[in-house]
């Protein structure tokens, strides 16, 4: 046994050293499924494997990083940026001439307890690229001193930034041209601290086809309006946690990395509601990551561990894009690309559209369409560039987690202490991908020209380009290319279904679209021009225009699923008469349709939070009823010895509610105390009095105040939707407890209460 225990000893040093060359000497391996490195392989099934020595990976160089890249054939990878010039790189924004604006998250995780996290050290970068070789040669401090930067948004000449604990974002000017904000102004103000771990805070800023500015997280939208932002409310909520993005129909693609998710929220536009399909992709095929390095320090410990150390399951999707490009190959062009920085891989995924319901396909089999076997790579955000190229953002570091999940004894921070991860920070990489086959797009002037030079890049290849001529003439506001936009859009001006689409929705943003406009648009021959003039028919479709709903619903049999899809959408909760025949008529007509029938209820919930918010609004309408009913009955019944906010009374007449173990986490015991009171220390703590029997009352009674207290006094960790819905008690609930006891039992105590969780007596009859 101990030959034995030498032997793997002295085979897993081997491997660690291994792991270190590779990393010092890492050159790009062969196409193959097998891991490449197998770094601390005896560690991976335990966070209480003493390591035989010290250890620590050794970093790469920027170029030695770059050949550590293992992509599809023809495809390689260029450095735009890396350290000095950029230092924990988080998100970048270009502005019409494709200069880069970088935002820095300088104070994160710079040790494994998060010293010195919210320190306003951060900045935003200013790069350029002035001899157009790709590479950024100049750098500027933009704005310094604050407190990690998370969003960025170009508006012609102004960059709007957001940071960290705070709803506020403002514009930032350069007005002397020397690379440095000399002007900042408020563009939209809360003046609240934002609350929540900083991982769980927004990302986004990002303005969509349909002209509103999206962000993640909190319930709203903005439409820049007059040099602020208009907000809008989204009332089923938001989506996501880290990256957003939008496909060339203004489909938005969000991520939620806490639920090991790889991909949400894009089936429809979340002013409508939300709508989830559990099969939106192959859990078995989809989930799991093909790194190519072992990845022994994971947050979800052994059992998110193959036993090569390799990260089995997305763990920390974030940052994703749909590529949009025009300067690599044709076949990338709308597919999902998403990052595991855990697994140090990049995931492509195919966009597949089945009568109107949108699914995520794996292009490779066992492998990744981007890995790394550079220890220290960490994507976290991707971009279709100005160029027509791939970018991606590397923050290159050992911790990629917040220093609420590395705390010391977990099997994260064990891992990061054994091989000195805290101490490789200060870094970061910016990477654009380059096909061999493709020459880079030439570099955009789009700033200080008139609009009327900008309409052409409506129809150009390049999504980057339609995107910021469009938003670059709203932002000007010359309403003098109105004619020439209303030619493109309606086919009058040549223009590819693209450009066709993109006048249409620059006209909404001038506010220059009417009827005619609209009607036309509706018998386009490309199928997403009529679903966006539907879209944009909602500001007739609100007043009731009898007209325009006509118009609208000659289109309840089109050929393609997106558009009754959208027609559904737009008229689904509109209450005149004519708008709920159309409506129902699509659900009529698409009896076996899954994503008309779901759409539908998505909608009416939606509506239901607009009148009850959006956590009441969340709950089917019975249990709702059960508990606005019980809401009746504590108020004046129960509040008086309880409290009106559940937290008792300063008398001490009675327990608080809020958290309170024994009403919230066992349904049956809230019944028993209902039924037959409660007498006796709670906790060791005594009253005045014991709380009596509620049985003379009928089970939907009894029901009724047990849904309201169980939802409104609910403890944080039950928080989510899931904990909220099981607060609810039903009649039926009532009624089997009910049958299980004497009627003329006494009151009960905590104690008999939680012997009761064997199995009850037979009722006395």
């Amino acid at each position: 046994m101990k030959t034995n225990s030498l032997l793997l000893g002295t085979l897993a040093l081997s491997a660690l050293i291994y792991a270190c060359k590779v990393q010092m000497n890492a050159r790009t391996p062969a196409s193959t499924n097998t891991t490449i490195s197998q770094v601390a392989r005896q560690n991976a099934d335990s966070d209480t494997t003493q390591p035989l020595a010290p250890f620590s990976i050794a970093p790469l160089t920027p170029e030695q990083s770059q050949r550590a890249f293992v992509l599809p054939p023809g495809y390689h990878m260029e450095l735009v940026a890396s350290e000095p010039m950029i230092t924990e790189p988080v998100a970048i924004a270009w502005d019409g001439n494709a200069r880069m604006y970088v935002a820095q998250m300088e104070t994160y995780t710079q040790d494994a307890d998060g010293t010195g996290t919210k320190d306003k050290k951060s900045r935003v970068m200013l790069l350029e690229d002035t001899n157009n070789d790709g590479k950024m040669d100049k750098s500027t401090v933009f704005i310094k001193d604050m407190l990690l930067p998370r969003m960025l948004l170009c508006v012609n000449h102004e960059l709007l930034v957001n940071e960290t604990d705070t709803y506020d974002i403002f514009s930032y000017k350069d007005t002397n041209g020397d690379g440095v904000a000399d002007q900042k102004r408020p563009v939209y103000v809360v003046g609240k601290v934002a609350p929540g771990n900083l991982e769980h805070q927004r990302s986004g800023l990002v303005w969509n086809l349909d002209n509103y500015i999206y962000q993640t997280v909190d319930p709203i939208r903005f439409r820049y309006v007059n040099g602020v932002l208009k907000p809008d409310s989204l009332h089923s909520g938001s989506n996501g946690q880290w990256g957003l993005t939008y496909d060339n129909y203004g489909r938005l693609f969000f991520s939620r990395g806490g639920g090991e998710n790889a991909g949400s929220g894009f089936q429809i536009n979340p002013k409508y509601g939300a709508l989830e399909f559990a099969d939106a992709y192959d859990e078995a095929t989809f989930s799991p990551v093909w790194s190519r390095i072992s990845n022994p320090e994971v947050q979800g410990g052994p059992m998110r561990l193959r036993p090569d150390s390799t990260l089995n399951h997305f763990t920390s999707g974030n940052g994703q894009s749909i590529f949009r490009g025009d300067r690599l190959p044709a076949d990338l062009v709308g597919d999902y690309l998403i990052n595991e920085p855990v697994a140090r891989i990049i995931r492509r995924a195919k966009v597949v559209n089945r009568a109107g319901k949108t699914y995520l396909e794996n292009v490779y089999n066992h492998k990744e369409f981007i890995a790394s076997t550079d220890f220290f790579f960490r994507p976290v955000n991707t971009y279709t560039g100005p160029d027509g190229l791939l970018y991606i953002i590397d923050m290159n570091r050992g911790i990629i987690q917040e220093s609420n999940w590395t705390q010391k004894g977990t099997f994260l921070r064990n891992k990061i202490d054994y091989y000195g991860l805290a101490k490789i920070n200060q870094r970061g990489r910016i990477w654009r991908l380059v096909h061999d086959d493709f020459k880079p797009g030439p570099k955009p002037k789009m700033l200080d020209i008139p609009a009327v030079d900008l309409v052409k890049y409506l129809a150009h290849p390049n999504g980057w380009w339609r995107d910021n001529a469009q938003k670059q003439i709203i932002l000007l506001g010359d309403k003098s290319v109105i004619p020439e936009l209303r030619a493109m859009a309606t086919g009058k001006k040549n223009a590819p279904a693209l450009g066709r689409l993109h006048a249409l929705w620059t006209l909404e943003g001038l506010d220059a679209v009417d009827k005619d406009l609209i009607n036309t648009a509706l018998n386009d021959t490309d199928a997403q021009i009529r679903r966006a003039a539907i879209w944009i028919s909602e500001r007739y479709l609100k007043q009731n225009d009898t007209d325009m709903l006509t118009h609208v619903g000659k289109l309840i049999d089109d050929e393609n699923y997106d558009v009754r899809t959208q027609l559904l959408l737009s008229t689904g909760s509109n209450k005149h008469p004519q708008a709920q025949q159309i409506a129902q008529e699509i659900l009529t007509r698409n009896p076996d349709n899954e994503m008309i029938k779901r759409v539908k209820n998505s909608i009416d919930r939606n509506e239901d939070s607009k009148i009850y918010g959006m956590k009441l609004g969340s709950f089917p309408a019975p249990d709702r009823k059960l508990i606005l009913a019980g809401s009746e009955i504590y108020k004046g019944m129960c509040s008086p010895c309880h409290g009106g906010d559940g937290n008792g009374l300063p008398t001490n007449a009675a327990p608080a509610l809020r958290g309170a173990k024994h009403v919230n986490n066992d349904r049956d015991f809230a019944i028993r105390i209902l039924l037959h009171g409660l007498k006796g220390p709670i906790d060791g703590k005594t009253f005045p009095s014991e709380m009596a029997s509620m049985k003379d009352n009928s089970d939907e009674w009894i029901a009724s105040v047990l849904s309201y207290i169980r939802y409104e006094f609910v403890g944080t960790s039950s928080r989510g939707i899931k904990g909220r819905q099981s607060a609810v008690v039903q009649p039926d609930d009532v009624k089997k407890v009910r049958a299980m006891y004497a009627s003329g039992r006494e009151a009960w105590t905590i104690d008999e209460l939680e012997k009761s969780l064997i199995p009850p007596p037979t009722a006395v009859k």
